[in-house]
């Protein structure tokens, strides 16, 4: 047999035993290429002109995604190489020279990552074509499905692979050429060794590193960049303090405590289990560290998605708005552009008015976490008419006009307040009570638009002797303005600018529904798609560095179980003990990560202006959607080792 022969043997067993490992590398392939193809895509580049922006952002994440998944490889490649140091050792002594078996295991990896490689292109060019529909749903155009093969993808992909095998393989090879006959037939008796070893020292840094993991999740919320850097590097100090103190810290417990020791299965789960986290306490940290940067970047991509969707919809209620403030400017020359080159279905001309007093603001300030704007001091004020033909621009059902009262419409983080509401609106000889309360989108984001998170609506002869806040104007198009004639309205706008830069008082705003909900969907792309390549890369490694521990110990748990077997332990028996391994092996890294990833998402949720982060897009959704998202993948990870441990383990059911 020759040396190729025996590097593709060696090749297709490798990727049998180590199927998950495998796969991974696979998907890693497929995201690369996926990524790759937005990179160099021209149709994604001209939906938008900050969609250009993209590449670059994708380039970087991808960056960061090669040295995970170089890390990954690395480990992955030196633990085969632990493993199967015997059978490397074995060929040595029958005659084969250090460099050839060092060749042979550069080969057999090489074709791996090759077969790794071609099947991920395949399967990238069909992700691809997934997330080339979500970019475009994010348009809201449509999608038709397009086969299509980029080679500059192709290449890119080739290259990110070749760095991140070749680094791996090189290092092993060099390490194969040194290593003696003796190493490499014991290097897999060798494990990590325990670290901390008295009891007193270990319980002293098993209490250090929580009170610096509670510090440091309360840095890293407390805002500030020197905080945050702060409470990361005491994180850190926690999850490695945390692990290695804990795992040589279970026999310990036990033995004060030998009632528990021998109740059920307890005695076998710990025994083994222990005997695994003994000898990685520091894989666990790293590990456990990946997970809590995981949480946190899905949270924070899910954050800006709805920071970005809860503007737009806010922003995006009309098809045109202008808004402008200031005595001397006057609104013709937009109009006659807007008259000459956008084909308009209704619109309004109208002004916003001021009350004379604060008393609506006062309320809402304390009863909620109000987002306090400066609006002269005083509420809002639009008469019925005006709302009226808003609502019609806006497609809303129409209101109903009520004798004696006034309207409010708000934001909805502000209409439960507000419906407690019971003062009364005095504007000169009118007085009027409270009525209903709308919460639909309108516009209540800045200075020169429909009040500040909520307006008073007022009948229109309650409006005379009001001083006028500014003028606004709001249409309805037949079609959605282009981003042509937005940029020539927003170009006329800058021109405008100059002559007023002299009073402080002038101010200009215009916006688009097209133009807002582009404006969304190209930040979605740039921040949110690069942030979840970053996430899943980073779930896919550390969770398959967990089934490569626990599946490499096959032999073992078989021997084991055919030896209880034997005692006379049920085969029910053998399958609850190995269920409940399964689920503290899987379990003890992720829970450092949920009590740190949680706070910080909730708080960053917390953090944009009241208003935007509701329904879909509220802290506690946005939890439950990152831990949901982080645990399918995490446990079609855990399903895949137990069934293929399950398998080879347990003995046939009599």
């Amino acid at each position: 047999m020759t040396l190729f022969e025996l590097s593709f043997r060696n090749a297709r067993r490798q990727a049998r035993d180590y199927v998950v490992y495998f796969v991974t590398i696979s998907l890693a392939a497929a995201l690369l290429y996926a990524y790759n193809g937005l990179v160099f895509s021209n149709e994604i580049r001209t939906l938008a002109s900050s969609m250009n922006s993209l590449s670059l952002t994708i380039v970087l994440a991808s960056v960061v995604v090669v040295c995970v998944f170089g890390w990954l490889v690395a480990y992955a490649v030196r633990f085969m190489l632990l493993r199967r140091s015997r059978e490397l050792g074995t060929y040595i002594l029958i005659g084969l020279e250090n460099r050839q078996v060092a060749r042979m295991f550069f080969m057999e990896n090489l074709m791996v990552g090759g077969c790794a490689l071609v099947m991920g292109l395949g399967l990238g060019g069909l992700l691809y074509q997934a997330f080339r529909a979500i970019i475009f749903n994010l348009f809201g155009l449509p999608y038709h499905f397009a086969l299509g093969f980029s080679l500059p993808a192709v290449m890119l992909t080739a290259v990110y692979f070749s760095l991140i095998y070749l680094y791996a393989l090189r290092r092993n090879r060099k390490r194969i050429r040194r290593m003696k006959i003796y190493d490499l037939i014991y290097s897999d008796k060798r494990n990590e060794e325990t670290v901390i070893r008295s009891g007193r020292k270990r319980q002293w840094v098993f209490m250090s590193s929580i009170v610096l993991g509670v510090i440091g999740v309360l840095l890293l919320i407390s805002g500030g960049i020197l905080f945050g850097l702060a409470g990361a590097a005491c994180i850190i100090l926690f999850l490695f303090g945390f692990f290695l103190s804990f795992a040589s810290g279970v026999p310990a417990f036990f033995e004060r405590r030998p009632v528990r020791k021998y109740q059920g299965q307890n005695l076998l789960i710990f025994r083994t289990l222990t005997a695994k986290l003994a000898t990685m306490g520091i894989v666990m940290s790293v590990i456990s560290m990946i997970f809590t940067a995981t949480i946190m970047v899905e949270g924070s991509g899910l954050v800006f998605n709805g920071l970005f969707r809860g503007r737009a919809e806010e922003q995006a209620c009309f098809d045109l708005y202008f808004g402008i403030e200031g005595k001397q400017r006057e609104p013709q020359v937009y109009l006659d552009y807007i008259k000459e080159n956008i084909s308009v279905e209704q619109c309004a001309l109208y002004q916003v008015y001021v009350s004379g007093s604060a008393d609506v603001q006062e309320y809402v300030i304390s009863r909620t976490a109000y987002y306090v704007y400066d609006y002269d001091e005083q509420d809002a004020v639009l008469r019925w008419s005006d709302y009226a033909a808003l609502r019609a621009i806006a497609g809303y059902p129409a209101a109903e006009q009520e004798p004696g009262r006034y309207l409010i419409h708000c934001m909805p983080y502000l209409e439960e307040p507000l419906r407690d509401y019971t003062r009364s609106l005095n504007l000169g000889a009118v007085s009027l009570t409270p009525g209903s309360v709308y919460t639909e989108p309108f516009f209540q984001g800045t200075g020169v638009t429909n009040g500040r998170g909520y307006i008073l609506i007022v009948p229109d002869e309650a409006v005379e002797g009001l001083e006028v806040h500014h003028l606004a104007y709001a249409a309805k198009t037949s079609e959605p303005v282009s981003a042509e004639q937005f940029e020539e309205l927003t170009a006329a706008a800058v021109v405008d600018e100059e002559r007023f830069r002299s009073d402080p008082t002038s101010y200009l705003f215009f916006t688009t529904k097209a133009n807002a909900n582009a404006e969304a969907a190209s930040q979605t792309a740039i921040t949110v798609f690069p942030l979840f390549f970053l996430a899943l890369a980073l779930t896919m490694t550390a969770a398959t560095i967990l089934t490569l521990q626990q599946l490499s110990e096959s032999e073992r748990y078989k021997r084991q179980f055919e030896l209880l077997r034997k005692l006379g332990m049920d085969r029910w028996e053998m399958a609850g003990a190995l269920r409940k391994q399964f689920a503290i092996y899987y379990t003890m890294p992720a829970v450092p990560a949920l009590l740190i990833g949680v706070p910080f998402i909730l708080k960053l949720a917390g953090t944009p202006e009241p208003g935007v982060m509701v329904g879909a897009s509220s802290p506690g959704v946005i939890v439950c959607i990152t831990l949901g998202i982080f645990f399918l993948i995490y446990g079609i990870y855990i399903v895949l080792a137990y069934t293929g441990l399950k398998r080879n383990v347990l003995p046939a059911e009599q």
